[in-house]
């Protein structure tokens, strides 16, 4: 271990807290979604608020701060150390429901995304609905006090948190849902106590201290903390509570919080309104107030030429034709559709008077509705994106009067001009008068690091002047600790600095973010950004991705291996041999080896990037000629290869389990883990050999999967038999058995074999297709989405046997034996390819009770990778595995579309998964005379 970190393991003795220390451990956690980077020297894992306690009583002890990380899409600075980093997310993901939705206890480590998955069902939803919601924590949420796209003022953290329960600095733990909690706050921290109601009285005392908080608090206002919290509550207990919100980790650990939810409106029309540019779409936005847009998003012209290159971009921003052009994403929202039309009505004539460029166009279309949120919530990190490799995107923050927004737009734009940046980005939520800005900078250079500290002092001049706040919603983190005194004044700065002093007097929390010493904190410690690898050089390290990476517990998630990528490159520069050989020992295993390479992070990043590319091309980089040699040949005799893989399966479930567990352990330290599959008894018996059919008329070719012959399953029989039911002619290419979707050369890197695999199915599918007359049917989902990336060049459609099944057979099907329930697992590919909606509509057809778990994620399972690293599986499938067990009861069939998934979800629960097609043929199979 470093020093540091051998010290506060020492320090911690036996609470039972982790701590990390290697450096590719340290290195992967340093970096978030700001333009800062510092490298922590240890990594704290707190199972609990019990050791959190014992970290922070750690910390003072050793004289060291400490900082709070959660979901690492902060962007002003506030979640980065050269100290000790606390992970406050793995551990701390609890969600409870409470009195029917309309209140949540959660932890820190849970996504806002994750918590209003559950509170759906009560058609209920958090109050803050920030942009980053699918990534972002509720421990961040609070922290910053987070707002979003619709919440204003009104349902921030601030306002809708009823209690929670704070660790302080101290290792005193306060519950303020107690009844008695303000007399327990008295005796266990008197001092405490007596401070917070002195500081109360005298700020209410001062009546131009009392103008300037309600000035300030009146609009979105992250600067510094909330001592509106001494104006709006009058127990200590109730003030700690508040001042904790908004305070970034720097005055205590938010173990729980409860929150009052707010109700989901179910009858919504959303558009884009089109101006001529962003200065009259700003000055537009008071017209707005009246007409009932419950969201009012400004987009100027870069960002929707931005929005505009992602290819399932809205139809309404497509078929603009952009010059100066800006846009206001506006919704109204109503209880039922009658009440949205009278809206939709009332506000027809308003917006008829607005200086449009377009026409008003507002549409119902769930698909269209969600394409225009998708672009919106995914804007930052797209445009950030787009920008020149080895710049840094920073993003600004600000908030003004309503009726001041043309002023901000108008000043900014002279800004702008006056320093130089020729490409800026403004968009933002205007309806609260706050807008986000985007610059484009290389801090590699001494004189673009002057144009920003000179552009800052002035923008910082016209948000001021304009009665406005430096931060709105995304924290003061360190890039604007220096100016709080300016926002506020000597006397309310001098009362924050109180509140630092009486909870955290040691002053090991964050420091220098919301308060700091030194003016100039500010402008070091600037993140640069090396060009690695064209796979991955876009990234803006927002961590989109990290939710749905199925090795985020056991490993790396994207953004990780993506930075480390970057560390590598930085201690090569730097000559630092020993760093850059650690780093590259640990990532073979924790980076490449247990990347699933599946695709799920691309369906997150706003910048379509794929960290699986990155992970094929390192793999193949890495193959030996013999083993490329091998895959080859595997190739050229596929079909041998399957029959052999289905003999060996069968012979091994005829005999005792420990037998075949044996003899792959022993081949497994000898080879390799990453070359020889371990062996599980869920595996059974091989499969059949694929069908040849050949109807006078088909309707479809059907390429059925090579995993049904090596896995078994019934999934192609299956889908035949339903076919046959349903009157539906099929044709299988020539060669049948063997073709494959060349995944699993893709997927290992194995170039040679995947390009000799691709030439064979094109030439068969061709022959089959009558020149791409006929679509090609393949039933795994897997399989489907690999075939369509290998025939992207020929002419031909590839179909998921779930969407043929949905829009050509399951209608002439005859009526289904209903079940009790259906508990469905979608995968990462029908999620890539839009088939997950198929997949439950058909296990619709068979029970009126379809679940899909509110934790499901890909399973890792990954062709083979589940046998080779059988602990990924078992990492990414553990949540949703518990979820599954829970709801057992009644008749419940257990679906998948995959037979690789349906295995490794039955590893995981002891629940026997099968693809549903198998679940639909027997539930409308004739019965029998």
């Amino acid at each position: 271990m470093n020093d540091l970190a051998t010290r506060l393991a020492r320090a911690l003795g036996d609470s039972g807290c982790g701590v990390l220390e290697r450096p590719i451990d340290l290195l992967a956690r340093a970096h978030d979604a700001s333009h800062y980077l510092l490298h922590p020297k240890a990594v704290a894992v707190p199972r609990d608020a019990g050791e959190v306690a014992e970290v922070m009583r750690a910390c003072t002890r050793l004289g060291v701060p400490l900082t709070f990380r959660g979901g690492g899409t902060s962007l002003s600075g506030q979640a980065l150390t050269d100290s000790v980093l606390v992970d406050t997310r793995t551990a701390f993901s609890g969600v409870e429901v409470l009195d029917e939705g309309r209140r949540v206890r959660v932890q820190p480590g849970v996504t806002v995304r994750a918590v209003n998955a559950r509170l759906a069902p009560y058609r209920r939803r958090l109050g803050p609905d920030p942009a980053s919601e699918g990534a972002c924590t509720l421990g961040g949420v609070i922290a910053n006090n987070s707002s979003g796209m619709q919440c204003g003022t009104e349902l921030n953290a601030y306002r809708t948190i009823e209690s929670m329960v704070v660790v302080l600095p101290s290792g005193t733990v306060v519950d303020s849902s107690r009844p008695d909690a303000d007399r327990l706050l008295a005796e266990r921290e008197p001092a405490l106590h007596a401070g917070l109601l002195a500081l109360r009285d005298r700020l209410r005392g001062d009546a131009e201290s009392v103008a300037t908080l309600r000035r300030l608090f009146s609009i979105k206002n992250t600067m510094g903390y909330g001592l509106n919290a001494f104006l709006d509550h009058d127990a200590p207990v109730e003030l700690l509570v508040r001042l904790m919100v908004g305070s970034e980790g720097t005055l205590g650990f938010v173990a729980s919080a409860v929150f009052r939810t707010v109700e989901v409106l179910p009858s919504t029309a959303t558009g884009l309104l089109v101006f001529d540019d962003v200065h009259v779409a700003s000055a537009s936005v008071p017209a707005l107030e009246d007409v009932g847009v419950a969201t009012a998003e400004l987009l100027d012209a870069a960002s929707l030429r931005v929005a505009q290159a992602d290819p399932v971009v809205a139809e309404q921003l497509r078929r603009l034709e952009v010059d100066r052009h800006a846009a206001l994403l506006v919704e109204l929202q109503a209880t039922t559709p009658d009440e949205l039309r009278g809206l939709q009505d009332d506000a027809a004539p308003r917006f008829a008077e607005l200086p449009l460029a377009t026409a008003a166009d507002l549409t119902t279309d769930p698909t269209e509705r969600a394409l225009l949120w998708r672009t919106r919530k995914g804007l930052y990190s797209a445009v950030a994106g787009a920008k020149p490799t080895g710049s840094n995107a920073l993003l600004e923050d600000v908030a003004v009067p309503v009726d001041r927004l043309g002023d901000l737009s108008t000043g900014l734009a002279e800004l702008f001009a006056t320093h130089a940046y020729d490409e800026p980005v403004v968009f933002g939520h205007a309806r609260d008068g706050n807008l986000h800005f985007m610059l484009t900078e290389d801090f590699s250079s001494q004189h673009h690091l002057g144009r920003y500290e000179a552009f800052t002092h002035d923008m910082v001049d016209l948000v001021l002047d304009l009665g406005g706040t430096l931060k709105a919603e995304h924290g003061t983190g360190r890039i604007m600790a220096p100016f709080v005194e300016r926002q506020y004044g000597a006397t309310l700065t001098g009362a924050m600095r109180e509140v630092k002093q009486l909870l955290d007097p040691a002053g090991i929390l964050n420091p220098d973010s919301v308060l700091t010493d030194d003016p100039g904190v500010w402008l070091r410690d600037l993140k640069t950004a090396p060009k690695v690898e064209p796979e991955v050089d876009r990234c803006v390290e927002c961590g989109f991705c990290e939710p749905v990476c199925p090795s985020r517990t056991l490993t790396t998630t994207p953004r990780q291996r993506i930075v480390l990528r970057r560390e590598m490159v930085a201690a090569a520069e730097r000559g630092d041999t020993a760093l850059l050989e650690s780093l590259e020992r640990d990532y073979e295993y924790d980076a490449v080896q247990t990347c699933a390479a599946d695709g799920m992070c691309a369906t997150a990043c706003p910048v379509l990037i794929d960290t699986g590319d990155l992970t094929r091309r390192l793999r193949a980089d890495a193959t030996s000629r013999a083993a490329d040699r091998g895959w080859a040949l595997a190739a050229d005799r596929w079909s041998t290869a399957t029959r052999l893989g289905s003999a060996a399966l069968t012979a091994a479930d005829r005999l005792p389990s420990s037998v075949p567990r044996r003899l792959a352990g022993v081949a497994r330290r000898v080879a390799g883990t990453e070359h020889v599959p371990a062996y599980d008894p869920v595996l059974t018996s091989g499969g059949r050999k694929r069908p040849a059919l050949d109807d006078p008329d088909p309707q479809a070719v059907l390429l059925a999967s090579c995993t049904g012959t090596l896995f078994g399953g019934g999934a192609t029989a299956a889908f035949v038999r339903l076919c046959e039911r349903a009157g539906v002619g099929l044709r299988t290419p020539p060669g049948l058995d063997g073709l494959c979707c060349g995944t699993p050369w893709k997927s290992k890197g194995q170039l040679t074999g995947y390009e000799r695999m691709r030439d064979r199915v094109r030439e068969a599918v061709d022959v089959a297709t009558e020149g791409g007359r006929l679509p090609v049917v393949v039933d795994a989902s897997s399989c489907a989405e690999g075939l369509a990336l290998l025939l992207a060049e020929a002419d031909v459609r590839v179909l998921d046997a779930l969407d043929f099944t949905v829009g050509h057979v399951a209608e002439r099907l005859p009526p289904a034996r209903r079940l009790d329930r259906v508990v469905v697992h979608p995968t990462c590919s029908t999620t890539a390819t839009g088939a997950t909606a198929a997949l439950v509509a058909l296990a619709g057809k068979v029970a009126d009770d379809v679940v899909v778990p509110v934790d499901w994620g890909c399973c890792a399972f990954a062709g083979d990778r589940g046998l080779l690293h059988p602990e990924l599986t078992a990492a990414a499938t553990a949540k949703e595995a518990a979820e599954v067990v829970s709801v057992d009861g009644g008749s419940t069939a257990y679906v998948s579309s995959n037979r690789t998934c349906e295995i490794g979800m039955t590893k995981a629960t002891g629940r026997a998964y099968r693809h549903v097609l198998e679940v639909l043929d027997e539930a409308t199979e004739p019965p029998s005379v």
